[in-house]
């Protein structure tokens, strides 16, 4: 059985919000799913989802008054497979280097790679993890999204160092 819980701090940085998350996880990290969801509400921050499988368990601290219906949200998004975007996840740890999407696929929780502005990638396209893979839900599925890179590659669409700008739009 798998629980799923949806947690608010008003993080305002992605990356602290994440490394937060990690740090409270400890051993556990690759064996739940945790995400990062972006919401507006009750203004733009960070919230949280995470899946639980049975055995494992993550001492949150309580959220805070007024982000009840945010924490919800992100929980929702996560448990119907329709947001949020996968820092924490069994096999992230393996995906480092160059590999082949089907090794990608085998090696992790990611169901599916799609390409942006091209056709799905064949198992055997090499994909350039840059170190830093992180898929989001989309239909159901956790996908990596992908951008076409040199040499015939694909690359995470999500670079290892985001532009501030960006990050909560």
């Amino acid at each position: 059985m798998v629980v799923h819980v949806g947690f608010d701090r008003a993080d305002t940085d992605v990356r602290a919000a994440e490394h937060w998350f990690v740090e409270l996880l400890g051993d556990q990290l690759d064996r739940v799913v945790a995400c990062t969801h972006l919401l507006r509400v009750p203004s733009p921050h960070v919230a949280f989802s995470i899946a639980l499988p049975s055995g494992v368990e993550v001492d949150l601290p309580p959220v805070p008054d007024g982000l009840a219906a945010a924490a919800d949200l992100a929980r929702e998004e996560h448990l119907s497979g329709q947001g949020g975007r996968a820092f924490a996840y069994p096999g992230r740890a393996a995906l480092v280097g160059e590999l082949t999407v089907a090794e990608l696929l085998s090696r992790s929780a990611i169901e599916r790679v799609t390409v942006m502005g091209g056709a799905p990638p064949k198992p055997d396209t090499l994909v350039h993890t840059r170190d830093h893979v992180r898929p989001m839900w989309m239909s159901g599925r956790l996908t990596l999204v992908t951008l076409p890179h040199t040499g015939g590659r694909i690359a995470p669409f999500e670079m290892p160092e985001e532009i501030p700008c960006c990050s909560l739009h």
